[in-house]
């Protein structure tokens, strides 16, 4: 879903592009996707894509990247297992049933012969996502509620890798029991190690 308004018209038509091409993979794949089918959905000249994008990878891109932004920014309820369900719930549902995770497939399929498209996915999705998935532990890190010295970053590799193995590498579903899993076994050393620590850790265990 592409919202907002900021530019006036050009924005409209720039959100009108992204929203068809999102629809048009879904409905059509991505090798039969074409910059005119793109136009002719959104309503805007070819050659106004073109100003604004180089070809249909660029586009969807740029319309998985805002999907993403809007959509798997985790909730700060104060709670870190709560966040965490929430967050990784999201994740699974944005990869597996969303049309954005539909264009992420198509984009990972075609990275692997397009290495411009491989850097750019790192550099512009990887890096940010990163970002917000570790959110719900650097402020539990803040709050105490885990230790200081935690390794944030392996953390949440190992709550949301499964996730993407799932997504890209097996298909199988990912229903609310594997997420539940997923916290159970992932974050229970992390909760044990700040409850000997003396931390406030159990408060994370809750929820």
């Amino acid at each position: 879903m592409h919202r907002g308004n900021r530019h006036g018209r050009s924005e409209e038509a720039r959100l009108a592009v992204l929203q068809a091409a999102d629809d048009l993979l879904v409905e059509h794949g991505f090798a039969r996707l074409t910059v005119e089918a793109i136009a002719q959905r959104a309503g805007v000249a070819k050659q106004t894509i073109y100003r604004w994008w180089p070809s249909k990878t660029d586009i969807l891109l740029d319309a998985f990247i805002t999907d993403a932004a809007e959509e798997l920014t985790p909730p700060d309820t104060g709670d870190l297992i709560t966040d965490l369900r929430a967050h990784l719930t999201a994740v699974a549902r944005f990869l597996t049933m969303s049309d954005a995770g539909a264009v992420f497939r198509a984009l990972t399929a075609e990275s692997l012969h397009d290495p411009r498209l491989a850097a750019r996915l790192r550099a512009e999705y990887l890096s940010a996502q990163r970002a917000r998935d570790r959110l719900p532990l650097q402020r539990a890190v803040a709050r105490g509620d885990l230790p200081a010295p935690a390794d944030i970053d392996a953390m949440a590799d190992r709550l949301v890798g499964p996730l993407y193995y799932r997504a890209l590498v097996t298909g199988e579903e990912i229903p609310p029991s594997y997420v539940e899993g997923l916290l159970v076994f992932r974050m229970v050393d992390s909760v044990e190690e700040s409850q000997e620590e003396g931390g406030p850790g159990a408060s994370a265990a809750g929820g």
